[in-house]
């Protein structure tokens, strides 16, 4: 199978109260009320048109600050190694990152969110709009995590996926 190589762009940055990969929440569950802004390339302010109307949002974006990829990891809530892709960790073949945050307010190419679990300066790929009724189906299972769930409030991230 042929492998043609995909190029993206930022088209934004996020920024956010965290400069350092240590001590940040690990999932926007664990990040209530913590605040922060996306600033959109103004040459793409057009394409938040609308956006306002949803009350969250999916940042799409790149984990610029994460080592080299990792095959196998340790995630935060486990003690042992688990398949990259049964995990949400940062070293990942193509280290692309996924939040659902709360959308504030929009201002021009500005947009206020909270419940950030983002590093400050984090190129953003994309966004889409959260739609539960689109993006909530009933799981009826949660792999390995079924021994963590409850487990989120409060676990901080630490060094292990520091460059």
């Amino acid at each position: 199978m042929e492998q043609k190589e995909i190029c993206f762009r930022p088209i934004g940055i996020i920024h956010s109260p965290f400069q350092d990969l240590t001590g940040m929440p690990i999932q926007p569950s664990a990040a209530e009320g913590v605040e922060g802004e996306v600033i959109i390339d103004p040459a793409l302010q057009a394409g938040l048109q609308d956006l306002g109307g949803f009350s969250h949002l999916y940042l799409l974006y790149h984990f610029h600050q994460a080592g080299d990829p990792e095959l196998l990891v340790k995630p935060f809530l486990d003690d042992q190694k688990r398949g990259v892709f049964a995990t949400r960790a940062p070293r990942r073949p193509n280290g692309i990152g996924l939040s659902i945050v709360k959308l504030l307010e929009i201002h021009q190419n500005v947009i206020q969110i909270a419940n950030v679990d983002i590093l400050d300066g984090t190129p953003l790929l994309d966004i889409k709009p959260y739609v539960p009724y689109f993006d909530r189906p009933e799981a009826d299972r949660v792999g390995w995590l079924e021994q963590s769930q409850g487990k989120i409030g409060g676990k901080l991230s630490d060094d292990r996926f520091v460059k």
